[in-house]
């Protein structure tokens, strides 16, 4: 039988679980837990009116330093797979409850400790050989980006390229949720993103760049207008982010490797006015004798992203432009995309396109170890893996994608 448990219980989770439900052909049985049972009592619900499929749910409790209460739950049910969906402060902790149970392992967010705001994957990687001692496969960042967008970058590296010399990985937003402000996952693990210093690969070394909630006029070379299809020029920023790690490390002939996302300027002149005051701050402050992390504090008052799904509409456009040598040593352009539409993602899982384009990828990844077409033992990245059954099953499973070549490719101006 094969059994999946998904921990957490947010938006990305309510995807996954409602695309899990939709293969009852793959996944026997489902476990949703989180440490707030009746939000997976909320998600079963929906699940079982979208799909039919009943799933179970159990309440857990795991903190950044016991794993009791999710090791028993692991050794009650006996999963194939565990998908962590919970912070990514819980991700070391998480897998080592694996470890103990003898479980698979999917995520979707490198693990990142609370009191710096980092992307990378050393503290995971470093546990890669007792995932090996153990006979087990854990699978790092299967979301979109990270996640999609390197099994993109593996498929193009597979099927077209003999050598890669440049990536570009390209995340664009073109939605309206209908606030003046608000972010589209946690407020929290967002704000440390983009509050965090950018950087790019360039000819075998990291080039760092101010956040992006800096002075404009500090880093006027790392914005432009790139032409989305069905979408058309949205401003584009430099950030990093941690799949850039692991491609550069897997694709060593890459001589250069970005990042860029889109952001209004409404959302940037927020943040700056968020960051000016100190609501972004990460660290404990005093206030009336109560220990607060203002950023903490911060996420209470801005709306739940699960909440801007109902009225959201526009698309989402991710996708990644490669420039390299193809198989004959030919100069070669090469872009693949993905588009989603939030009306569309509500329309089959009552969630937006951010939680959509992040929920249904660790749903494939699971089906592709359950099916056999992801095996190994160890700690792996998503371009690890043969990227194309992944792929195949994107097609379907509603992450469709397109691609363009040399001449057609949109031109990437950092």
């Amino acid at each position: 039988m094969n059994k999946v448990l998904i921990l957490g219980a947010g938006g990305v989770a309510k995807v996954t679980a409602i695309k899990c439900a939709q293969q009852p052909e793959v996944f026997d049985e489902i476990i949703l837990a989180s440490r707030t049972l009746a939000k997976c009592d909320l998600i079963a619900d929906a699940a079982k009116r979208l799909t039919g499929t009943i799933i179970k749910t159990e309440a857990v409790s795991v903190s950044m330093t016991d794993n009791t209460d999710l090791v028993a739950l692991l050794e009650k049910h006996r999963p194939n797979i565990l998908i962590n969906l919970v912070d990514p402060y819980f991700d070391l902790i998480v897998m080592e409850a694996c470890l103990k149970a003898k479980v698979n392992y999917v995520d979707t967010a490198n693990f990142e400790p609370v009191e710096e705001a980092r992307m990378r994957y050393d503290e995971q990687w470093a546990m890669s050989d007792k995932f090996k001692e153990a006979g087990l496969l854990a699978v790092l960042g299967c979301g979109f980006d990270p996640g999609v967008s390197q099994a993109m970058t593996a498929y193009a590296a597979k099927n077209y390229f003999n050598e890669m010399h440049e990536l570009h990985i390209m995340d664009c937003n073109a939605g309206d949720h209908g606030h003046v402000f608000a972010t589209n996952f946690s407020p929290e693990i967002n704000i440390r993103e983009v509050g965090s210093p950018a950087r790019f690969w360039k000819d075998g070394q990291w080039v760092n760049v101010d956040p992006i909630i800096s002075p404009l006029e500090s880093r006027p070379d790392y914005h432009f207008a790139f032409n989305y299809p069905e979408i058309g020029p949205k401003e584009t920023y430099l950030i990093y982010h941690e799949e850039l790690q692991s491609l550069v490390k897997n694709f060593p002939t890459l001589k250069v490797a970005t990042f860029g996302m889109t952001f209004g300027p409404q959302y940037l002149a927020h943040l700056r006015v968020l960051q000016n005051v100190g609501m972004t701050r990460i660290d404990e402050v005093d206030y009336n004798g109560f220990k607060v992390v203002p950023v903490k504090f911060l996420e209470k008052l801005l709306p739940d992203p699960a909440s801007l799904a109902k009225n959201y509409t526009g698309k989402t456009n991710i996708g990644c432009v490669i420039k390299g040598l193809d198989k004959n040593n030919e100069p070669k352009s090469y872009y693949i995309y993905n588009i989603c539409d939030h009306a569309e993602c509500y329309k089959e899982t009552e969630s937006q396109g951010i939680s959509y384009t992040a929920g249904v990828p660790p749903m494939t990844g699971a089906k592709m170890i359950l099916q056999g077409e992801w095996q190994g033992t160890g700690v792996f990245n998503v371009e690890q893996l043969n990227p194309d059954p992944f792929m195949k099953a994107l097609m379907t499973d509603g992450l469709p994608w397109v691609e363009v070549f040399d001449k057609d490719v949109p031109e990437v101006k950092w």
